[in-house]
């Protein structure tokens, strides 16, 4: 299972050193950094999946005052996310 997440940031630059401190935290909570991307089109939206292990761990760790107070230290203004489970196209073997 996979989660994406969008945000849009106050300072890019100070979001992803926060990100990045907080990876041990994400470990803890058995979600890892896959992939990180800017938009191209808006420098205060950032793109990033995760590796889940297990969606309720992973859900009750983002239900957390902590959680959300690294969202606020990021400078996170806006956010939303997906948990994603793969789905086989018709075809592809």
């Amino acid at each position: 299972m996979l989660l994406l997440v969008r945000n849009r940031v106050k300072d890019i630059d100070h979001w992803m050193r926060v990100f990045d401190e907080q990876e041990a935290a994400g470990l803890a909570a058995g979600l890892s950094v896959k992939h990180v991307w800017r938009s191209a089109d808006r420098e205060d939206e950032v793109f990033f999946i995760l590796g889940v292990e297990d969606r309720e761990r992973a859900e009750a760790y983002m239900a957390t005052p902590e959680a959300a107070a690294v969202g606020e230290a990021a400078g996170a203004l806006e956010g939303e996310f997906w948990f994603l489970e793969e789905f086989p196209a018709s075809g592809n073997d």
